[in-house]
Order: structure tokens, then C-alpha cells, then sequence
């Protein structure tokens, strides 16, 4: 593979990015909390085949006059190909493009291989020490009939899917494409949720107007971005009772071919009624009615290990009968190696002091 050319392009010629966190509508998103982007197109060759393809390029300061550019899962570039020349020479080509001060250069790379551990990069490339994207997930297939979908599900997530449609009523509270003041109170509620969720997990969320920016955007955007709210309420118990919230809830955002579920969150009480497996059958047959064509749960861990603490996230996710993939994950590439090396290294410290708060 050979880069041939590299060149800045309006934004707006993103648009088909296969990836959501590569559109420019992500792109604006972000520019609302802090971040700059910049939108290029790149040449290479590849099997003596010329192809072109869109990169968005988001970058953020981190202190003083120091800032760094990142590529969320970019450049889009198959799996199997030989990357690390190209990579390398597609860093050393933004680097004339972007703002002097970026120190170094951070990217995720999209491609993965299902049920085994992709291969990193070679130097001068480094693995970073904390991912940005997670880089395992599960991919649920579409394409089959509702029927052949619950049924690829382990026996006991199809028991609590059905007791869930029993147990709880699924409403979509808010949609992006009809963005309401009821729309920004059902948020709220799912708000209310979401910081006991992160109490409860010890896990780090946005502020609320992160959220309503989300649905307000995509709403702006127009209808090639869907971000729907669903909420769980009690079987039996209207919705908006007086002082009776939603048990659960779950963000997701459908484009294209991909819908994603993005947030979701749970009350300490009522756990018995499995809520969430509710939530993500209907968010599920609804992705499908959209036209897409996977769902992806956004992030497990790397394996089943019990004692990692998001084992029970490794558990729910897979349980509903998708292909688990693997990525290989966050690396860097320093313009500045001085200013990298400190910032590695302070990464590492809040990485290990997270930790620490966690365990306690």
C-alpha cells in the first residue's frame, strides 16, 4: 500500500463515512464541547488500485499550547491489507495540515477479525495506555427475520426478553427528528437514571446538556441521523405518574446500515423485571424496520473474565447471540516526542488512580 495524496475537502464531503464517529455530523457534535475538526480526503494505492476515501480528523487542546489531533475509527482501510507504511505516511502528511501545536497524533483503527485479537501497529506507531473507543464489541446480524434473531439468543435472555414484555412497558419517550419539550423531560428522566447508574458502577457520564445537544443536532441534521430515547416503565403504571420514574433506559442511534446502542441506564430497584432486555428487543426491531442492517452493542470487555469489573456488561451484551469482534485497539504517533512522553505519562497516572477508586 502507498499514500499518494492528501488533501483538506468541505466537510460536508464526509457525509458517506461508514462509520457515525466519521460523519460530520459527529464532527459538529463535538465541536460544541471544545474539540476542533478537520475533514480530508486521502489517495493510496492499493493492489495497483487507486482509491480515495474521507477522514475526519477531530483535535482538542490539552494544556498551555499543546494539543492533539484524534482519528476516531479512521482511516477506513480493510483488515487485511498492509497498513503500518501507509498509517505512518498518512501521519507525516496531516501533520503540515493541522494546527502547530498538536503534539502528537491518536487513531482507532476500524478494522477487526471476530473471535480473535487483531494484530497492533510497528513503531513509530505505540500503543496507547487507555482506549477511546472500545476496541471489542458485538455485532448483532439484521438481515434474518425477528424469529431467527430471538432465537440466536441464549435461552435465558429470550426468557427475560419475554418476561420483560410483560413485566414493563417500552415506550420510545424522544426522538431526534421530532425534538419536543416532552422529548428534553423524558431525557431528564433517563438523566435521573443514568447518575444513579454511574453511583452504583463507579463510571464516568456527561453533563445533561451533552445529551440534549445529541438529540437537538441530530435533529437539525436531518433524517440520515436518528437518536431515539426508550424508556421502561412498570406494566400497569401509567407513564408521567406523579413521583414514579422509569426503571430503565437506553440512548440509541440509528444511520444507514448501522445502528448503535450509545447510553443506557438502570434503577437500583425493580431488577427483577429485566427492563433492559425489554429495551433492546424493541430498540432491535426497530433498527430493523429502519432499514439497518447490524446492531452494535458499543463496547464489552476484552473477554469473560469474572473479575473484571464490567463482567456483567461482557455477560448481557453477548448473551443476545451477535458475533463478538476485536479491534486492536488506541495507538499514538508523537510530532513531539518530549511533550508526548509527559502526556503518556500523566495518562498512565489517572489510568492507575481510576483504578484505585474503583476497587475501594
Amino acid at each position: 500500500m502507498r499514500l499518494l495524496n492528501v488533501r483538506a475537502c468541505p466537510r460536508e464531503d464526509c457525509t458517506a463515512a461508514a462509520n457515525f464517529l466519521q460523519s460530520p455530523f459527529w464532527a459538529e457534535f463535538k465541536e460544541r464541547f471544545g474539540w476542533r475538526a478537520f475533514s480530508f480526503f486521502f489517495e493510496y494505492e492499493a493492489d495497483s488500485t487507486v482509491r480515495e476515501a474521507p477522514l475526519m480528523v477531530l483535535c482538542r487542546r490539552l494544556a498551555g499550547t499543546v494539543s492533539f489531533a484524534y482519528i476516531p475509527w479512521g482511516p477506513p482501510l480493510d483488515y487485511n491489507t498492509d497498513k503500518d507504511s501507509l498509517l505512518t505516511a498518512l501521519a507525516r502528511a496531516l501533520r503540515p495540515l493541522l494546527p502547530p501545536d498538536i503534539a502528537f497524533l491518536r487513531l482507532d483503527p476500524p478494522w477487526y477479525a471476530e473471535g480473535q485479537d487483531v494484530p497492533g501497529l510497528a513503531p513509530p506507531w505505540v500503543k496507547a495506555s487507555t482506549s477511546i473507543q472500545a476496541p471489542d464489541t458485538v455485532l448483532l446480524d439484521l438481515r434474518d427475520e425477528p424469529e431467527v434473531i430471538l432465537a440466536r439468543m441464549k435461552s435465558k435472555w429470550r426468557y427475560n426478553v419475554r418476561l420483560g414484555g410483560k413485566k414493563v412497558t417500552v415506550r420510545q419517550a424522544a426522538q431526534s427528528a421530532a425534538w419536543t419539550d416532552d422529548g428534553e423531560q423524558a431525557l431528564a428522566c433517563f438523566y435521573t437514571l443514568l447518575r444513579e447508574t454511574a453511583a452504583r458502577d463507579k463510571i464516568a457520564i456527561h453533563s445533561f446538556d451533552y445529551y440534549r445537544n445529541l438529540f437537538e443536532l441530530a435533529g437539525e441534521k436531518g433524517p440520515d441521523i436518528d437518536v431515539r430515547l426508550y424508556l421502561a416503565d412498570l406494566a400497569g403504571v401509567p407513564a408521567g405518574t406523579p413521583a414514579t420514574l422509569p426503571v430503565a433506559g437506553i440512548i440509541t442511534l440509528f444511520r444507514g446500515a448501522e445502528a448503535v446502542y450509545l447510553y443506557g441506564a438502570s434503577a437500583n430497584e425493580h431488577r427483577e423485571v429485566m427492563a433492559p432486555y425489554a429495551l433492546q428487543w424493541q430498540a432491535i426491531q426497530d433498527a430493523k424496520n429502519a432499514g439497518a442492517l447490524r446492531y452494535d452493542f458499543f463496547g464489552i470487555p476484552p473477554n469473560d473474565n469474572p473479575r473484571h469489573p464490567m463482567a456483567g456488561l461482557y455477560r448481557f451484551k453477548t448473551g443476545f447471540g451477535g458475533t463478538i469482534i476485536h479491534r486492536p485497539g488506541t495507538w499514538d504517533f508523537a510530532y513531539k516526542p518530549f511533550a508526548y512522553r509527559v502526556f503518556s505519562m500523566a495518562e498512565k497516572l489517572r489510568k492507575m488512580l481510576r483504578g484505585l477508586r474503583k476497587r475501594r
